[in-house]
């Protein structure tokens, strides 16, 4: 009876520690998960800025008319395009 007590004794020890050591873990990347979330709602908002700045300058139509510009000027949409892509989308 007391082997059976001291055996269970030991394994609620082991299992607490088990429990409260796989807690820290989980609240560790939880933190890590947040951050990595900032992070991207970051870069989303600074692709909708470029996005409207872009568009804005756009609207004027002043980069079509020289060659040069123009032709980089529409490789610069092209990339805002795919970063466009990128952006997260509001659940």
């Amino acid at each position: 009876m007391i082997i059976t007590i001291v055996i269970l004794s030991i394994m609620v020890v082991v299992l607490g520690f088990t429990t409260f050591n796989l807690l820290k873990k989980n609240e560790k990347q939880e933190d890590i998960l947040m951050s990595y979330l900032t992070y991207l709602n970051k870069i989303s908002d600074i692709i909708d800025t470029s996005d409207t700045k872009l568009k804005e300058v756009d609207a004027k139509g002043s980069f079509q008319a020289d060659d040069e510009i123009g032709w980089f000027f529409e490789h610069i949409k092209m990339i805002q395009e795919v970063l466009n892509g990128f952006k997260i989308k509001n659940l």
